[in-house]
């Protein structure tokens, strides 16, 4: 057939079927309901225990409940792939609330490629229906001012967006929990890396 006879293909994305091929416990199937793929601490990880959670605003500032969010980090001591802590996870946003939650440890510092160390931060990615390849962002912790003014990746963002990258720190009883909210788009987007 002529090349000027095909159609062109539709686009893909991540769904709106994301969460029962990433999450499907999440999406209501008795399929690997012992995941807990939010929760990467267990006893023998060695480090400060946090919870980071956030909600998910589109651009016309409604919540967007069917994103799944994949975390990657370092462990306390700034390592990968080490001591027990796959550093690895994946959350979905709750339905009703919007809320997306992993329990982790705060991750120590490393080096970039560069040499240059960098402040702790958690690599997130986002994934949903609508967005053709998914966004990635950095979490960074606002109790880590000093550090996080020496980032290499985090002084390159302009000033006045550096924010939507800067987790607040609260606690909830004896839990240490930092929230980030994420604007897709729009007023206060997020700011968002070309990988």
């Amino acid at each position: 057939m002529p090349v000027d006879y095909l159609k062109e293909s539709p686009s893909q994305t991540a769904g709106p079927y994301v969460h029962i091929g990433a999450m499907p416990a999440h999406a209501g199937l008795n399929l690997r309901t012992q995941e807990k793929l939010n929760v990467l601490t267990g006893p023998d990880v060695e480090g400060e225990r946090i919870r980071i959670e956030g909600t998910i605003k589109d651009g016309a500032g409604s919540l967007a409940p069917d994103v799944v969010v994949e975390s990657w980090q370092a462990d306390a001591k700034g390592h990968h792939n080490q001591s027990g802590f796959f550093g690895w996870g994946r959350a979905a946003c709750d339905p009703a609330t919007g809320l997306w939650f992993i329990e982790t440890i705060k991750p120590g510092r490393f080096a970039a490629r560069s040499g240059k160390m960098q402040a702790p931060f958690i690599s997130l990615q986002l994934f949903a229906r609508g967005i053709n390849i998914h966004l990635h962002t950095r979490l960074y912790f606002e109790d880590e001012a000093e550090v996080n003014q020496a980032d290499p990746v985090l002084s390159a963002v302009d000033p006045t967006h550096r924010p939507t990258l800067i987790a607040k720190k609260h606690k909830r009883g004896s839990e240490t929990v930092y929230r980030l909210d994420i604007v897709l788009q729009g007023e206060g987007e997020t700011v968002f890396f070309d990988m």
